[in-house]
């Protein structure tokens, strides 16, 4: 189980209203609001160049943060939205949802692949094609898996991976509703080109050869 939900550090807001925010973002502050939950909506602010530097990361919106705020307690959340300047593109506001433990949600999880150095199709040559390094599932606030493991050990060559291959955690499943391919295990390609040259090979000999039982 995850064990790594990532902090978000923020500072609580004092007022709210047009008058506030603008305060904040003439003190290089990014407005927000926590909400949600059995409280009252919290008012908060980030650094505009934390907040910028995890917009640019990607996936803020759908990474589980555990918020700290001093004087108040720990919390799980989410990204809801995040205002930006219609000019500039750069973050005005943003709203994060105080999640329970029951609540399901979309996360996108990692995919590990082990047992690399043992697979029989690496050990001979073959080459592990990686198509989804992280897979987006539905999952509940509190029992949300780390990653996602994918075992190698028997691999061989034209292997495909695909998500029904892989064990879910329980109550967790894909937002996508059919198996869709994570990796595969291809022939290197110096051998592809030599069974392609072998196969025009083998296709311009029968183009040759006398038809059975024709003129000598």
């Amino acid at each position: 189980m995850a064990g790594s939900i990532p902090d978000l550090h923020a500072e609580e807001r004092a007022g709210t209203g047009k008058g506030a925010a603008r305060a904040a973002r003439r003190a290089e502050m990014v407005p927000g609001v926590v909400f949600g939950g059995d409280t009252d909506p919290l008012a908060i602010q980030i650094p505009f160049n934390k907040l910028f530097k995890l917009l640019k990361a990607g996936r803020f919106k759908s990474t589980l943060f555990n918020l700290k705020v001093e004087g108040q307690e720990d919390v799980r959340v989410i990204c809801r939205d995040v205002q930006r300047d219609v000019v500039k593109d750069l973050p005005t506001h943003f709203d994060l949802m105080r999640l329970r433990r029951t609540t399901k949600i979309n996360l996108f999880i990692p995919v590990e692949f082990e047992n690399e150095e043992t697979a029989p199709g690496i050990k001979k040559g073959g080459v592990l094609t990686i198509v989804r390094p992280e897979v987006e599932l539905v999952v509940t606030a509190g029992d949300i898996p780390e990653k996602l493991i994918v075992d190698l050990s028997e691999a061989e060559i034209g292997d495909t991976i695909t998500i029904a291959s892989i064990n879910l955690p329980s109550g967790a499943k894909p937002t996508i509703d059919r198996d869709f391919v994570i990796a595969n295990l291809q022939a290197p390609s110096g051998l592809k080109s030599s069974d392609d040259e072998d196969e025009d090979d083998a296709v311009e000999a029968d183009a040759e050869a006398p038809a059975e039982g024709g003129e000598e």
